[in-house]
Formats: C-alpha cells, structure tokens, sequence
C-alpha cells in the first residue's frame, strides 16, 4: 500500500479511534505545529541523507533508495533492476551469501535489497549498538556485490516460476495487461520481474553494468531514524562509504500519457466464475497541485474502504462484489488512475455500468459536507498511523524525498487537505475523472461476460 492512498480497510467515516491515535501519536493534530519530519543534508559524494532521531526504544531503521529501478531499463531487459537489486545480498567480494545472513541474523537484524518502479531499495534493521555491523553489511551489498554466476542463473529461475504462477492468476493477468495499455512502450509498461524472454536475454555481465552505473552516492538517499545521533550516522558513512564514489547523476525522464480516444476494451478469456476487472485512465502525478483535492474526491469515491459511494452501491446496494476500491498512483510523472473489483461474469456488464454511474455522479454532484468531513478527518486522522514505527518512518521519508515533498512535508499534508472544499471536489472529479474514455480490462469466461 503506498503511503499516499488511505488504508481500505477502515469500517466507518471519522472513527473515533483513528482521531484519538492522532491526538496521542501526533499531537500537531491537535493544534500544536508540526515539526520537521527529519534533518536532511547533501553530503561530500552527492548522497543526501535524512536524519531523525527516536530515542523511544534501542532500535535503528534504514531505507536507502537509488535511482536504478526499472524506469532506467530497455524493454530488451526488462527486469534487470528487479534482478540486480536481489542480487546484491547473494555474495560480496569480502563475504559469502551466508556469511551475510549469519552476521546479520546473529544480531537479530534485518538486510534486504529489492527493485522497484522508479526506484530501488536496500533496507536495514538492527539494534542501536549493532549499527557499525549494520553499515559495514549495507556498505557492503551495496558497493561490492560480486553477483556470482551461480546466484543470477538461480535468481532467474525463480523469477521465472514467479512468472509462470502469475500466469495462472487472474489479477495478475489483469494487473499486467492493463499496464501495458496505460503505458504503451515506457517502462512501467513492462512487469518489474520482466518476462521469460527478457530473462533468458540477461546476462552477469548486463547486471554488473546496471549496478556499475546506477548505484552511485549521487543518486541515492539514505533514511536513517532510530536510536542515533547525526554525528554518529554521519562518521558511519565515512567509515563505511568513504570510497563510493559519484557516477552519472540521476536525469528526470518525463512522459505523458494519452487517454484512449474513446473506451477501449480488453476481453481475456479464462474460465473462471468471477471477472476480474480493471477500468482506469491516466491520472496525475505526485507533485501535481491537485493532487490533495484528488486525493480526497477519490476517498470519496472509491478510497475509502467500508466508507467510499462504490462500496456503498457496488457491494453493500447491489450485491455485485466483495470487494471494490478506486486509486491513484502516486507516480512521479504521470500516474494511472484505477478501479479495481471482481464480480460474477453474468453481472460484470452492470457492476461496470455502476462503476461509470458513481464516475458521473461525482462529477455533476457536489459532495455532502459530511462526505467531506468524514473524508479529511481519515485522510489527516491516519497519517501519523503511517509513521508509527521506525521502520515506516524511515519509508515515509525516502518516499517524500524522491517526490521532493520536503521536510515541511507534515504542516503541509495537513494544511492542503483541509483546504479541500466541495467545490474543489467537484472540479477534480470533472477534471481527472473520465467515463466516456477509459480502459477496461476484463479477465473472465468471455462465453458468458457480456459488456454490451
């Protein structure tokens, strides 16, 4: 779940509980000012490192993220930032796979690396008195992995078996095809694992490349919060990452998205009982001014769990699915927007059919003030629920850091969801809403789905 789109599985508007969290894990809710969420700084090699320090319990979380996620990839490889970041734990060229894990696991910590998206991410988990033994193994996957010729033929494989499931899994087929039709030959276009043949095209030597030229101090940055002061955070780094030295800086790639000229419908066949089923178009990007006002139209509309108009009507009126959620990808250029549910093949032409209605409905329809309230009561009410621990801490601010949201980004999340008016609702909805020029993906038993 991003960090950005409410939890689903709220059961009521405004729930006393989600307001009462606030008040004691955040106490800006309550009238004082927010504070800055870290400290953050630009050191010598280019790596910006964020800094916030909890003194609550002897435990200290780190999310370094890297510009080398699957945005930096060609079609002809895809899946090799997926791949090489799965990589960097499998051996180094001063331990083995094993001698990481028993180092890391004898301290009671944690190190895992993983692709993703736009970026990928190495995160750290240990005790506060552990952290020097924590650097040296983070410092050491991340600038002296040795990716040994016998790890990438068995990493492979197993993104292989991870494909040939998906295969066999309607939202995952959904899932993959309707990014392929939202973005056409951009990267995001392809699944992050890459495909079979994509696979077999990759080779130690792609993956040494990749790594050699991507994970450099200059385009990454480091979250680190926890059981530990700037100065010692700081001298760790020169420690340990003295000699990472600064390659190719990170370059901004932007892209639009074209909405379909009119609906364009996507039918696989697969016999099951329940479609699964995808209608979106694109949607905005993180930094957009709207972005807040969208943020709290889509709650309304289908974000909002128990609490959104599509579960209302969708599953609880009409019976027609048990689960349904609406979204907006927070992507850093344009994003998608998506609703997503499951439903009978016989009743798929009319869950469908509502989905548009409710589209429509919030675009000619104000919201009623209590829809809003509720809404920007759960929207600010959950936020300090996303940082409630050092780790989500830590996730949090290597997320507001590629978006380049701030430091201010608290006073600021706070301060632009309760400007939202209704008026501001209703303008979004007639802005980035479209139900006359959607994809529709539709996994299903084609026999007996009908659309018309």
């Amino acid at each position: 779940m991003s960090f950005f789109t409410p939890p689903r599985s709220f059961l009521g508007p405004a729930s006393c509980w989600v307001l009462l969290s606030s008040l004691l894990l955040y106490p800006a809710l309550a009238g004082a000012t927010p504070a800055r969420l870290a400290e953050r700084e630009i050191l010598s090699n280019g790596m910006v490192l964020l800094h916030s320090e909890k003194r609550t319990l002897p435990i200290v979380k780190i999310t370094l993220g890297v510009h080398a996620g699957q945005t930096e990839e060609t079609e002809e490889l895809a899946g090799l930032s997926s791949l090489t970041a799965s990589l960097l734990s499998e051996g180094t060229s001063s331990r083995t796979a094993d001698e990481l894990n028993e180092a890391i696991e004898f301290v009671g910590g944690s190190l895992s690396a993983e692709g993703g998206g736009e970026y990928a991410t190495i995160s750290l988990s240990v005790l506060s008195k552990d952290l020097p033994l924590g650097f040296e193994l983070l410092s050491d996957i991340l600038m002296h992995p040795t990716f040994p010729e016998s790890e990438v033929v068995r990493k492979k494989a197993q993104f292989k078996s991870s494909i040939a499931r998906q295969k066999e899994d309607p939202g995952s087929i959904a899932g993959k095809t309707f990014a392929r039709e939202l973005y056409g030959n951009h990267p995001l276009a392809w699944p992050p694992e890459g495909t079979e043949e994509s696979l077999d095209r990759i080779n130690r030597s792609d993956i040494v490349e990749f790594h050699d030229r991507y994970y450099r101090p200059n385009r990454a940055w480091m979250a680190v919060v926890g059981d530990v002061d700037r100065d010692e955070v700081v001298a760790l780094v020169d420690r340990f990452m003295k000699d990472w030295k600064p390659g190719e800086p990170a370059q901004e790639k932007p892209y639009t998205l074209s909405l379909p000229d009119a609906r364009k419908i996507v039918r696989i066949d697969k016999k099951i009982t329940q479609a699964n089923i995808i209608l979106g178009h694109p949607g905005i990007h993180r930094s957009h001014p709207d972005y807040y006002a969208v943020l709290v139209m889509n709650y309304i509309l289908g974000g909002g769990g128990f609490a959104s108009r599509l579960m209302d009507t969708v599953r609880d009126d009409m019976g027609l699915a048990y689960d349904i959620h609406s979204s907006f990808a927070p992507n850093k250029t344009t994003g998608a927007f998506e609703v997503v549910f499951q439903t009978k093949n016989e009743s798929a032409a009319t869950a469908v059919g509502q989905v548009l209605k409710e589209m429509e409905r919030i675009q000619t329809e104000p919201v009623t003030d209590q829809e809003l309230a509720d809404a920007k009561a759960y929207i600010t009410g959950s936020l300090p629920l996303r940082m409630d621990s050092n780790a989500k801490m830590a996730g949090l601010l290597a997320s507001v850091e590629y978006f380049g949201l701030g430091m201010n980004y608290l006073e600021d999340y706070l301060d632009a969801v309760n400007r939202v008016t209704t008026q501001d609702v209703l303008r979004v909805a007639q802005e980035y809403l479209h139900p006359d020029r959607f994809i529709l993906v539709v996994v299903g038993d084609q026999n007996v789905v009908s659309l018309e």
